[in-house]
């Protein structure tokens, strides 16, 4: 194999796919990128066997040249140290030729760094995907949908289904909810189906996962295909396709989790909440606790508290927009509320209680696709 390639392309490329790779694996082929040119242009891939990533870099773009493919061949070189090395070379083209034995000779201005290769023919195949349960997504939609859910998965490996996000469509809608059993986020959205009707439940893809999809992702309106089987899922964007397995097992079952009615329901400027909320948990960093307590007071008025026994008290005096029901106590974990309101995009939000003991409903006032749930904490 040997051709050369822009750099700046190689790097942004190489980087994508080093995403996937585990320094933890025990399997050594997957500490390496695959590297395969050939007319077309070079396919980068990177995989721990639950996340695969391959980049694809075509030889023409446009009117410029970015890749000169002499000779077609593969190779599997060792991530750690080629990652590094493509991000530091001097010029803006790289030299890349595969010798004998798998040695490979990496070639850049006056840098020459020889490599010892791995046989590409032990790299495992990406899995094949049949495309039946196809939809897409805009980008910036995709991305703004993970950001909003996977905050709120489990970081406990105990229930390890509720360290993913759970996907379902039903009627052209996307619904994606995340949960760790203290709290819950919901996100809904209209998607484009590619052809016939589609519709699937209990796709639960790992938080891990999207995240470093999201990272990979830009900003942008173009379209992301979706492709979902039994057990992987598939994004497949301009020159990328990122690979996920699913979670085994059953998600819990979270329509009937939120409440239908309300004691007690308030509307509020949500940045002064949140604001509200970070001060009173100033003083109970060290508790690790994160407990805040609200009363409701006379015209609307709400009163934030939050005491750490060994430092001092928190108070702080909120007035709702809208108030309506019955006066109310109740102690929640004001990091998770605020964690809510960071991804919440509007200016209002309302809350419903149904009791100083029952889980309350948290959503933004200007549109219907997304819901929190919170349980309350007890405070004895």
């Amino acid at each position: 194999m040997k051709f050369s390639i822009q750099r700046d392309q190689f790097v942004h490329s190489v980087q994508h796919v080093t995403k996937a790779i585990s320094p933890r694996t025990t399997i050594p082929i997957l500490t390496g990128v695959k590297i395969e040119a050939n007319d077309e242009g070079v396919t980068l891939t990177g995989s721990d066997s639950d996340i695969s990533i391959e980049s694809f870099i075509p030889a023409v773009v446009g009117d410029e040249q970015h890749v000169e493919v002499e000779e077609a061949g593969s190779i599997v070189l060792q991530a750690k140290f080629f990652a590094e090395i493509v991000k530091k070379l001097p010029n803006d083209t790289i030299e890349i030729a595969v010798n004998d034995q798998f040695s490979t000779t990496l070639k850049s201005g006056s840098s020459v760094f020889n490599l010892n290769g791995l046989d590409p023919e032990e790299y495992p195949r990406l899995p094949q995907i049949e495309e039946e349960n196809t939809f897409k997504l805009r980008t910036d939609l995709l991305k703004n949908m993970i950001r909003q859910t996977v905050f709120a998965v489990s970081t406990v490996e105990t229930r390890p289904i509720l360290t993913g996000v759970n996907w379902a469509i039903e009627d052209s809608k996307l619904m994606c909810t995340a949960t760790d059993s203290h709290r819950l986020a919901m996100r809904s959205a209209q998607i484009e189906a590619n052809g016939s009707d589609i519709s699937f439940s209990n796709v639960v893809i790992p938080g891990k996962s999207l995240n470093e999809l999201n990272k990979i992702l830009d900003e942008s309106e173009e379209w992301v295909d979706i492709i979902v089987t039994d057990n992987q899922i598939l994004f497949k964007a301009e020159n990328l396709l990122f690979f996920s397995r699913l979670l085994d097992g059953n998600y819990p079952a979270t329509k009937n989790m939120i409440p239908s009615h309300s004691k007690t329901s308030v509307t509020l400027d949500a940045k002064g909440f949140m604001q509200a909320i970070e001060r009173s948990l100033l003083l109970s960093r060290e508790g690790k606790n994160n407990v805040v307590n609200l009363k409701t007071l006379d015209q609307g008025h709400l009163e934030i508290t939050s005491v750490t026994p060994e430092v001092g008290k928190v108070t702080e005096d909120i007035h709702s927009i809208e108030f309506s029901g019955e006066e109310l106590r109740i102690s929640f974990n004001g990091k998770n509320i605020i964690d809510a309101l960071k991804v919440i995009d509007s200016s209002e939000i309302n809350i419903d209680f149904t009791g100083a003991m029952s889980p309350f409903v948290l959503k933004p006032t200007d549109h219907d696709n997304m819901l929190h749930l919170f349980s309350p904490v007890r405070t004895y």
